[in-house]
This record gives C-alpha cells, structure tokens and sequence, in this order.
C-alpha cells in the first residue's frame, strides 16, 4: 500500500489531519489502535469522565455547519456525548474509508534512498508513504505502577485510561483507587456512591476547583454562535486556547479582601478560568500563595474531619503547576461514612496482596482495584513505536536524555516526519482542539508548500532543534511549574528524564512563532528535492 502520507491515531488529531490533507488532494490512511474512531474518548470511559474545558470551546472550528448545527447538553461534556460527536464527525465528513482500526503501529523507518517511510502493523502489514504524521496522543500511554504483588491479586483490577467498555458495577464491593489525579477526582465521587466501602490512596493530593457543571445555557450557546468567528479568534490568540475572562493585574496589588472577592468569584463561577484570577499567579511564588491558601481554606471548611483535610490539602508545590483539576463533590465525598483516605507519604504501599493492599501499617482488603495513576504523557505513546531516522536512528536514541524537538512539529534526523501537539508545544497546558488544528494546518500547509515547489525532503535543523529546546526551557523556568513533580516534567514515571515538555509561551505567542518560520520558507528546516 504506498499513500502521501499515513497518520497515526484517529482521535482528534488524526481526523482533522485526514479531513484536511484530503482536501488538499494528498491520499492518506489513517492506522487506529482502537476498534473505534476517538483517540482519548474511546479509551477513557472511566466513571465520571468529561472533558475540563467547557463544550462551546472544547470543539473543531473548521467547519461553521458543523460548529452551528451540534447541539451540546451540558456546560462540560461527558465522555459518551465527545464520543458521540467525533462519531458524528467521522461519518458527516466521510472519513471512515481510509481508516483502518484495530490496528496498531510497530515500527516507522524511514529509507533515505526513495524518501519515504514504511510503517509496519502488528497485523503484519507493510505501507509505504512519503510523510508520516503521528496524531498518537499526548495522554495516550496508560501507566500502570509496578506494585510487588499486583500479578497475585484475586479480585479485578482496572487502569481509568483503559476501562471496561461494558462498564464497571461496584454495587456491594470494597473498593480502593490509587491515585489522585485527575481521572480520580472524577470517578471517586461516583464509585463512593455505589460501593460498600472505598479506600483512596493518594500519595500526593491535589489542588481541585469545583466544575460547577450545569445543562447548556440556551441564551449563551446562542451568543456564541451569533458570532463563533470571533469567539474562534479569541481563543487562538488567547494563552490557554480558550476564551476566558483574564486580569492583568498582579494579585499582590490589591487588598486581602479584593482579592477574596474575586477568587470566591471564580471559585463559584467554576472551571480552568480560576488559573488567570491574577496574571502572576503561575510566575511569582507569593502571589501563588494567596490562591494556594483560599484553596485550602476551602478544603478545611468542606471536609468536616481536620486530619483527613489537612491530608487532601497540597502544600508542597505551587497552585496550577500541575494541572489544575476540576470536580463535582469530590471534597465532600470524604465526609462520607464509607470512605477512607489512605495517606501513603505517611504509610505507603508495602505490596498488593491476593486479598487487597497492605501499606507499611496495615492491609486493606477489596474486591476491585482501580489505578488512577496516569500515563506516560506525550512522549509515551510515540517512544512505544520503533521509529527509525536517517542512519537508522531510533526515537529512543534521540530522546534519551528526554524529547527534543523543533516546534513540537518536527524532529532532527527525522525527515518528512510530523508530531502532532508534539513536546514543545502548548498541548497539554491549552485546549487541544485549539492546538491540534493549528498544528495540522500547518502541516498541511507545509505538505502543499513542498508539492508546489518540488521539494521531497523536509527536515529539522539540529541547531533550530537545540535553539527551540533552549527557548522553551528558559520559558518554562520563568514560571513556577518546574517547582512540581509533575507529568508536565515526565516525574509520574520511573526512569524518564526530566524536562519541561511543554511550551508555555501561550497558544498565540507560539501560533505567530509557527506562521512566521513558514512565512520566511520554513526557517529552521532544510528542504530539498
């Protein structure tokens, strides 16, 4: 099979990728591990899951029928309605016929002889095309902790990143969740409702801002699309990729009571906006306090045991610099008669055991076990493959001492090969719809660049690569985020090298540095025929 360009992964990112080079006139295939178009949504069916940023943002712009004509139902969308979407999307825009599911990609090598990559599938499958795209995710790779014992465990266990697409009934079952991220906050409210008893064990609480989700505002989604272009535009030059209300003021110029005011302001609006309350909250440590301890005030006056809210209260790291979450009663479940948190700094995992978890002090025995701990995020997904560059040089090798890449677009030593929302680009600290059609357009319009002019070959410089790295750690390191053991940091899993994935510059700081590098004949990249 020989196409222009074959894309991996058919989420977001791979179906955009399609619909576009498509439409340019490029052939493309689309290879999906999954038995369903949805990337993200297709795996994560976890209880509670839905998106953290609000519906009328969290959707494509590139087609007003489309934005006009889906009707969302609640202010966050759930994890079926997104599913439901994409599949609407798959089947309005007739994408289905070039991609193959239940497919999953091995191996991408690229043969410096005919210019082309040949992408092999655990099917056993061969294609050939001249540009390989990977659109695998940057939360894709699921990290299951290797706890002593896990293999002797009785009962069922589940990762929230690859759950049961039958679903899960804890009715009557003692249940523990380890981890306390994101996918936790959401599901421990709803699995506490159901089981007979639930452990939490949280190594590292979490800062959490209550979603405060409702039915869909009739009068505000007829707002928006009355004028979706502007609203559009506000979000691609917004920092965070999604229109919300910002101040520019430093959050240490204005009295303890103003400030008050206007955090319990956002605190009962709800969502991500809590982030840009102050504009230095992420860059100067004092005013990061502020916020930080109105968080805490409201844990301790949520959560009616003092030790299990001192627990749950973060004070070892900055408000925002890991990723805020957002919830719907997850404080309160603690008051819960049968719930237990279970403190791990102070008595950790010992061992998972036939009949539970034993900790330093005790064992806890349960029927289930759900590991909300995560994945191996963006870097996870891509280094799973054996992708292979000029000379034969692995992903693996280039990335040993952690990603390096040129925009987050392209990688040195790795011809005519595209990461979408790659390591240094805003990704994952910016709505990603925004960012995944701003990255395909450019490839897209780089693909029609090359075809226009007779180039074969593009390709990242190493000194643009080094120049890029550079500029996105010293970005990083003005903020407070590498004050975090984070994921942003690769710090979840064992082993990875730490360095600050993301580019914080801004979604609109970073789109004008992507427009003018192909204004100026892709600066930074070596074309040739």
């Amino acid at each position: 099979m020989q196409t222009d360009a074959i894309v991996v992964g058919a989420g977001f990112a791979g179906l955009y990728a399609l619909h576009r080079l498509r439409g340019l006139g490029f052939s493309v295939r689309v290879f999906e591990a999954g038995e369903g178009v949805g990337g993200t949504w297709y795996w994560n069916r976890y209880p509670g899951a839905r998106c953290d940023v609000e519906s009328m943002d969290y959707s494509y712009s590139f087609s007003d029928e489309l934005q006009q004509d889906w009707r969302w139902t609640e202010r966050y969308a759930s994890q079926p309605e997104i599913l439901n979407y994409i599949n609407h999307v798959a089947d309005r825009f007739d994408l289905r016929r070039d991609i193959q599911l239940s497919t999953r990609v091995t191996r991408a090598v690229f043969d410096e002889t005919t210019n082309r990559w040949t992408v092999e599938t655990a099917r056993g499958e061969r294609a050939t095309a001249r540009f390989c795209i990977m659109a695998t995710g940057c939360l894709s790779d699921a990290q299951v902790p290797d706890i002593a014992g896990r293999e002797t465990f009785a009962g069922r266990w589940y990762h929230t990143g690859r759950w049961p697409h039958e679903g899960v009934d804890f009715s009557g079952q003692r249940v523990a969740v380890i981890g306390t991220g994101s996918s936790a906050i959401q599901s421990i409210p709803i699995i506490a409702a159901q089981a007979a008893h639930l452990f939490v064990f949280q190594r590292t609480p979490n800062y959490s801002v209550p979603a405060r989700n409702a039915p869909l505002d009739p009068e505000y989604e007829r707002r928006v699309k009355a004028d979706y272009a502007d609203f559009r535009r506000q979000a691609k030059q917004s920092r965070v990729g999604f229109v919300v209300e910002r101040s520019e003021e430093s959050a240490l110029a204005v009295s303890g009571d103003e400030r008050r005011r206007e955090y319990e302001k956002r605190w009962s609006r709800g969502g991500l906006g809590f982030s840009a309350t102050y504009a230095d909250l992420l860059t100067n440590e004092a005013a990061n306090e502020t916020a930080a301890e109105f968080f805490r005030d409201k844990i301790r006056a949520i959560v009616r045991d003092p030790a299990v809210a001192a627990a749950l209260t973060p004070r070892d790291y900055p408000l925002g610099t890991k990723r805020l979450c957002v919830d719907t009663d997850y404080y309160a479940t603690f008051n819960r008669a049968n719930v237990t948190l279970v403190d791990l700094r102070k008595t950790p995992i010992a061992a998972i055991t036939p009949g539970g978890v034993r900790t330093s002090e005790r064992e806890y025995a349960v029927d289930s076990l759900v590991f909300a701990t995560g994945f191996d995020a963006m870097t996870g997904a891509l280094l799973k493959i054996d992708i292979r560059g000029r000379a034969g040089r692995t992903l693996s090798e280039a990335w040993a001492e952690g990603p390096r890449t040129y925009l987050g677009l392209a990688i040195a030593g790795f011809p005519n090969f595209f990461t979408i929302t790659g390591p240094g680009s805003p990704s994952v600290l910016s709505n990603m719809i925004v960012s995944i059609e701003q990255h395909v357009d450019w490839i897209a319009d780089c693909l029609a660049h090359l075809r226009a002019r007779g180039h074969a070959v593009i390709e990242a410089t190493a000194e643009a690569q080094e120049e890029w790295v550079a500029h996105v750690n010293e970005v990083g390191h003005l903020t407070l985020y590498p004050r975090a053991k984070s994921w942003y940091m690769g710090a979840n899993v064992p082993g990875k090298p730490r360095i600050f994935m993301p580019y914080i510059g801004g979604v609109g700081v970073y789109r004008e540095k992507c427009d003018a590098v192909a204004a100026a004949g892709y600066t930074g990249f070596r074309l040739s025929a």
